[in-house]
């Protein structure tokens, strides 16, 4: 596919230079056609045609997909915060456990374990050196009670990506359990669950993914599913949800898969938005679209040192993501992120006092040059 028929698929680049997907990302044509045809055929027929949640079916199945997963492994979450919670409130955790976690996540990924303190959970959060997690530093972290370790697959603030495969085996070989939290990785990064040995993975769909906010996916392992007691109880996460003779089952009929996580009806729209950008990135082939990602990141990265600008992203081949974190102790960077869009109209963002740009596959050199050029000297 060619770089101008992808852009078409990217209405927002006829009005912005765009290059902050580690947010709210715009979402692509197919996400909208989806939700605009599911707006059409329930006002026209609401639920007679019994199109959606057939469509969801195959909305998981391309989800599990993209993760190397079985369908029965994923299911549907309004945000990754609430596939977390999942977790942290599903394992029967004893007192004195502990859980592995970084001191570069974002909040979503540590109120729900910090919670876990007044239960007796000790969270111990790994510092990092000069924006990287030495790997090391969590091998020495766990101990004999460490029952999961929960890291972002890319760092939201310098975009430093974890070794999952490393960690993966690392875990499986002490017998903890993984997290991940994927939602700046998913749809840049190719994620393996299978290959990584992760056991519980989330992420919303509005980031990399071109999806809607209020979607996401998650998944957990086959074999843990029945471990984990579902923090909400509806019908929908029943072997027998639509059995109005209660007498014959009990609330503990739960499904032995991942739909035991679903306790009431679903977003349909978004799921079908999330569906279509998924299977449009299927299409394109995710490795492509990390190949694509590099080039881009790697022109900026190349042109922000040479105007001067520290670039704080690590770049080896292991780590690098799509995000640049670059600063300048020369400039106001509030000022020249709100200098970039009200004159260029180029879209980037201010984290922890530094730019931050995430370009997507379908952003142009050109653009990376425009942001490039319209930045002072640092």
């Amino acid at each position: 596919m060619q770089l101008e028929t992808i852009r078409e698929k990217f209405p927002i680049t006829r009005n912005y230079n765009f290059q902050n997907h580690a947010a709210i990302a715009p979402m692509s044509a197919p996400a909208a056609e989806a939700l605009i045809e599911y707006a059409r055929e329930m006002s026209e027929a609401a639920y007679l045609h019994g199109t959606y949640y057939r469509a969801a079916d195959r909305v998981r199945a391309a989800a599990a997909k993209l993760i190397n997963a079985d369908p029965e492994e994923v299911t549907f979450v309004k945000n990754t915060c609430e596939g977390i919670n999942y977790i942290a409130n599903g394992v029967q955790w004893l007192t004195r456990d502990n859980v592995v976690t970084t001191a570069m996540e974002f909040p979503a990924n540590i109120y729900p374990w910090m919670a876990l303190e007044q239960r007796g959970v000790r969270l111990l959060r790994v510092e990092d050196e000069d924006g990287r997690i030495p790997f090391d530093r969590i091998a020495a972290a766990m101990n004999n009670r460490t029952r999961l370790v929960t890291v972002s697959a890319v760092q939201w603030s310098n975009g430093f990506r974890m070794d999952l495969t490393r960690l993966g085996e690392l875990c499986k070989e002490k017998g903890v359990l993984l997290f991940v939290d994927a939602i700046q990785a998913l749809g840049v990064h190719p994620i393996d669950v299978r290959g990584m040995n992760i056991d519980f993975l989330s992420a919303g769909g509005h980031k990399w993914l071109t999806s809607p906010e209020g979607t996401g996916l998650f998944y957990c392992k086959r074999e843990l599913c029945e471990h984990i007691k579902p923090p909400e109880i509806g019908y929908m996460c029943m072997k027998h949800p639509f059995e109005h003779d209660l007498s014959k089952f009990g609330w503990h009929e739960l499904h032995d898969d991942a739909r035991r996580f679903d306790s009431g009806v679903y977003n349909l729209a978004g799921i079908c938005a999330l569906g279509a950008s998924i299977d449009f990135l299927l299409e394109i082939g995710i490795a492509e679209v990390q190949v694509r990602v590099k080039q881009l990141t790697d022109l900026l990265v190349e042109g922000l040192r040479s105007k001067g600008w520290r670039v704080h992203s690590p770049r080896t081949a292991s780590e690098w993501s799509g995000i640049v974190s670059f600063s300048s102790q020369k400039h106001d960077t509030d000022k020249i992120r709100k200098h970039l869009r009200e004159e260029f109209k180029i879209v980037v963002a201010k984290r922890l006092h530094r730019l931050r740009a995430s370009p997507h596959f379908y952003n142009s050199t050109e653009e990376i040059r425009q942001l490039i050029d319209a930045l002072p000297p640092g």
